[in-house]
């Protein structure tokens, strides 16, 4: 590799070229692009009631997918306040049983009055993805899900096993958000940044042109339980979220996937260009969900 020091250029020579576009195909293939696929397939299973909650915390009974989906959106609720961490709206169907119950007399979870506040229906969202660590048929993690864990822990090292298994349905990688910013967030177009000196404080800002979110950009304190019985938010794993969707948005990357996801959504292309050999990988490593499994059947 030979640097050209007055016009502070890098000349590659074909070697090291071929090398970093390997690399940067590496990291697309097996990171980037499945992060973002993946984005959008969470369970949404009916949140957990609190005694079971409180019953399975510090347990690992709830191996099976739904139910730890479903004590993990319960869990995040209680910890959010019933809250979009975001928006700061209100869980309606929550809402609906206080105000059932208590009429104008209900309150929320600061024992302000219920009635009149604006609700929206809430998601538990994760900060990585659900797939990240779902094991095949045969009880094994894909040769793709390993690299994105490799490539994890260049970015943080041993932060990894923090979201090793089921962890990563642990309330420390999830919050409640409404739909649309549970998808923002989770396709890398939302991020949190911390506020120097403000614990669990986050500047929140979008990589949309200004406008288009009315909540954002807006500065949050995440809420937490008494004792912090339930965990909040890892830090560091908002801290790699931001990082991932800065590098994405920077390098053209991120714009280039959602074009193959588009590709996902509206079927093969009648001219070729359809990147086929993405969209299979995705599919026999098991970072689709079912939405987008099934419209690849035809492939």
């Amino acid at each position: 590799m030979k640097v050209d020091a007055e016009e502070n250029n890098i000349d590659f020579d074909d070697e090291d070229g071929t090398n970093l576009a390997a690399f940067a195909d590496f990291m697309i293939d097996n990171f980037f692009l499945p992060l973002k696929a993946s984005s959008h397939h969470t369970p949404q299973p009916s949140p957990a009631h609190l005694s079971v909650i409180q019953n399975v915390q510090g347990r690992r009974e709830f191996t099976g997918t739904p139910d730890r989906i479903s004590v993990l959106r319960g869990s995040c609720l209680i910890r959010d306040h019933h809250r979009c961490v975001i928006s700061r709206k209100f869980d309606p169907q929550e809402a609906i049983v206080r105000l059932t119950e208590y009429g104008c007399d209900a309150q929320d979870d600061e024992a302000n009055p219920l009635q009149g506040q604006l609700s929206m229906i809430l998601e538990v969202a994760h900060i990585l993805p659900h797939p990240l660590t779902q094991t095949n048929a045969d009880s094994q993690l894909d040769y793709s899900k390993k690299a994105a864990l490799m490539i994890l822990h260049m970015f943080d090292s041993d932060v990894s096993h923090l979201v090793d298994g089921i962890d990563i349905d642990q309330p420390f990688n999830a919050m409640s958000l409404t739909h649309d910013l549970h998808a923002l967030f989770s396709n890398f177009k939302v991020f949190f940044e911390p506020v120097p000196g403000q614990e669990h404080t986050y500047q929140i800002d979008t990589f949309l042109p200004p406008g288009i979110l009315q909540d954002i950009p807006v500065t949050c304190t995440l809420y937490l339980t008494d004792n912090q019985s339930i965990d909040p938010p890892s830090s560091r794993l908002l801290a790699l979220h931001c990082a991932i969707a800065h590098i994405l948005h920077l390098s053209g990357a991120g714009e280039y996937i959602d074009s193959i996801l588009r590709e996902m959504e509206t079927g093969i292309q009648g001219d070729g260009s359809t990147e086929l050999g993405h969209i299979v990988k995705l599919r026999l490593s098991g970072w689709l969900g079912a939405s987008r499994g099934q419209s690849l059947s035809h492939i």
